[in-house]
C-alpha cells in the first residue's frame, strides 16, 4: 500500500524524460528551419529531420502523459558509469572521423561503447565490430558518397 505523500506525486523520471524528448524534438524542428521539407515523392533536405522531431516530440508527449497518470516511483541509484563510456565513444568517432578514419572511428565507437554493457563478450564484440565497420564503410562512404576519409594514411 502506497503512502498519501507518494501516490499524491508524479513519476518524476518520466516527466523529465517526456520534457527532454519533447524539447530535444523541438529544437530540431527549430535548426531545421530554414531547410526545405517537399513532399514524400520529392523529399526535401528538411523531411526526415522534420519527420523525425515529429515523432521524438510525439513519443515524448506521449511518455509526459503516461508520467503524470502513473503514481510516482521510488528512484533507484543512477549508475553514471555507462553513460560516461557512452559519451566518451560517441565523442572519439567525432573527434576520430576528421583525423583517422571512418574505419578507425567507427572500431573506437564500437569497442569502447560496448564497454558500458557488463555483459558483452570481446569474441561478440570483435564480429559485430568488424561487419558494422564494413557494412558502414560500404553503406556511407561507398553508396551514398560521404565526404570523410575512410582510412588515417
Amino acid at each position: 500500500m502506497r503512502s498519501a505523500s507518494v501516490a499524491g506525486k508524479r513519476d518524476l523520471p518520466d516527466l523529465l524524460a517526456g520534457v527532454l524528448l519533447i524539447g530535444i524534438g523541438a529544437l530540431g524542428l527549430w535548426a531545421g528551419r530554414s531547410l526545405a521539407f517537399g513532399t514524400p515523392a520529392m523529399m526535401g533536405p528538411g523531411f526526415l529531420p522534420r519527420v523525425m522531431c515529429g515523432l521524438l516530440i510525439a513519443i515524448g508527449i506521449f511518455v509526459l502523459l503516461k508520467g503524470v497518470v502513473k503514481p510516482a516511483e521510488r528512484m533507484g541509484l543512477v549508475n553514471v558509469k555507462p553513460l560516461v563510456i557512452l559519451v566518451v565513444a560517441i565523442a572519439g568517432f567525432a573527434w576520430a572521423s576528421e583525423t583517422l578514419g571512418f574505419v578507425v572511428a567507427t572500431v573506437w565507437l564500437l569497442v569502447i561503447g560496448s564497454l558500458a554493457d557488463q555483459e558483452s563478450r570481446w569474441k561478440e564484440i570483435a564480429i559485430s565490430t568488424a561487419v558494422l565497420t564494413a557494412a558502414g564503410a560500404l553503406v556511407f562512404i561507398e553508396g551514398l558518397g560521404v565526404q570523410m576519409p575512410i582510412w588515417p594514411f
